[in-house]
């Protein structure tokens, strides 16, 4: 078995897998090693409830994944990925039955508004969706001089406020305000908090009108089983079950890229980085984490609107008044009860996730660091708020709360599933503040992990700028 190698990557998500095929199309050997059983971090597919029942453990639909600059490039279709793109990207249901739509189209999601309120959402996208890749490659950077100044400096100023002051001030329609509301919440942050909410609220709205919010066929483990083929296309090698406590541990190589959290790095890495910047990377914060529930289901969900079953995607939470709620107990040590709940539908647009006639459904929400609380009734009563009866069709039920996930996978410390607090101060200096983010003091040693620039989400963009900045470095 081969011992020496260029590069070592520490971890098998699509970061690592992201950074291993940039530096082994360069010419190097690269070797990733995976402490689980499998590789894809979180990008795993798994039977969690019944046979036959295919749930995606974490990441399941992926608006960044197919807009990523880096899964284009590396044409992912051609090896076989599949992208399924359902009839349009979002549902969220009200309680007067009604539910507002995220289409592909900008005006035909204003045209659900009142009409002061969809001239404001014209306002607010339409400038943005025809630059959305130049937009989306600045975005997904580390910080530079904007390649496309103009389209930063108009997305910059619409994302200064904080979600809750923009709802208000730009939409007296509910349904406008809960649509904006519902995608601010991904950032798993207070929606009061200035920029972070905003940008990427709208950064997957935008996502939504230019690219769609697909799924993959099969589960996102196929996007994983994509990268490790293209990687062995390469000549690079793949060893799971392979723990690694120090740098002692891994194979021999003149580089090391870690897709870990910024304190198992610092921990693996020990005295070759200094001490101050390993104390840097040890306080590194990390946000709340979740509950999750994954469903096998008899039926599909009995959704009162039927436009519901037009997404794969529903959000869950009401009024925007509610969601600020939700969010804001999270991230101040409380379980909500009426939490906003994240849910999808991939088997009424998959075949391959379920028995004929029957179906795959997943809801999480929003919680506490550490939690250990069940918060089924909690999820549930949300659910059937929107899907009266839908209990009556559950066949089985997997949950996973917060150290349940980080037994799973440690580097979602506290569950925290986005690599980190997404706050602005954070947003811009992950993982510590420095003009090269996924370097070190130490210069064979890199980071590539969503702890660093562009952050959370299955783009393979942190992955991708660590390589070439081992490259830069590898080359001198």
């Amino acid at each position: 078995m081969k011992t020496g190698y260029d590069a070592v990557v520490v971890g098998a998500g699509p970061n690592g897998l992201s950074a291993a095929i940039v530096l082994a199309r360069a010419g190097l050997s690269v070797c990733v090693v995976e402490a689980n059983e499998t590789p894809g971090g979180g990008a795993r597919t798994a039977e969690f409830t019944l046979p036959g029942y295919r749930h995606d453990v974490c990441s399941a639909i992926h608006p960044m994944g197919i807009a990523s600059p880096l899964f284009r490039e590396l044409e992912l279709e051609k090896h076989g990925l599949e992208w399924i793109h359902p009839e349009v990207p979002l549902a969220h249901p009200l309680d007067d039955g009604e539910c507002v739509l995220l289409a592909r189209s900008v005006k035909e999601t204003a045209d659900q508004f009142n009409p002061p309120s969809a001239r404001a959402y014209r306002r607010l996208f339409e400038p943005l969706v025809g630059g959305f890749d130049g937009t989306l490659g600045d975005l997904l950077a580390p910080p530079r001089v904007p390649r496309h100044p103009l389209g930063m400096a108009s997305f910059g100023l619409r994302i200064l406020p904080s979600t809750l002051a923009v709802a208000r001030a730009w939409f007296s329609d509910e349904k406008a305000r809960a649509l904006l509301a519902g995608n601010a919440a991904h950032s798993i942050l207070p929606l009061d908090s200035p920029i972070s909410t905003n940008a990427i609220g709208m950064m997957l709205m935008l996502a939504g009108h230019a690219k769609g919010w697909p799924l993959i066929r099969g589960g996102s483990g196929r996007l994983i089983e994509t990268l490790v083929a293209i990687l062995d296309g390469y000549g690079g090698v793949v060893k799971t079950n392979f723990q690694a406590l120090s740098l002692s541990d891994l194979p021999n190589s003149r580089i090391v890229l870690f897709d870990t959290s910024p304190s198992a790095m610092a921990r693996i890495a020990g005295d070759q980085l200094p001490v101050a910047y390993r104390r840097r990377l040890l306080r590194y914060r990390h946000g709340p984490g979740i509950f999750k529930i994954d469903y096998a289901l008899s039926e599909p969900v009995p959704w009162t609107n039927p436009g519901c079953r037009r997404a794969a995607t529903v959000h869950l939470g009401g009024t925007l008044d509610e969601i600020v709620r939700s969010e804001r107990d999270a991230n101040h040590g409380i379980h909500s009860r009426k939490p906003f709940v994240l849910s999808a539908q991939p088997s009424l647009f998959d075949g391959d996730r379920a028995p004929d006639g029957k179906h795959t459904f997943w809801a999480y929400c929003h919680v506490p660091a550490g939690s250990t609380v069940d918060m089924t009734e909690a999820i549930e009563s949300q659910i059937e708020r929107f899907a009266p009866g839908f209990r009556d069709i559950v066949l089985s039920r997997h949950t996973m709360n917060c150290r349940d996930y980080e037994r799973y996978n440690p580097n979602l410390i506290g569950g925290d599933i986005v690599g980190g607090a997404a706050d602005w101060l954070q947003l811009l200096t992950r993982p510590v503040i420095s003009l090269r983010p996924h370097e070190t003091p130490n210069s064979r040693l890199f980071l590539c992990s969503s702890s660093t620039p562009p952050g959370g989400g299955v783009h393979g963009m942190c992955g991708y700028w660590a390589a070439v900045a081992a490259l830069r470095r590898f080359s001198e």
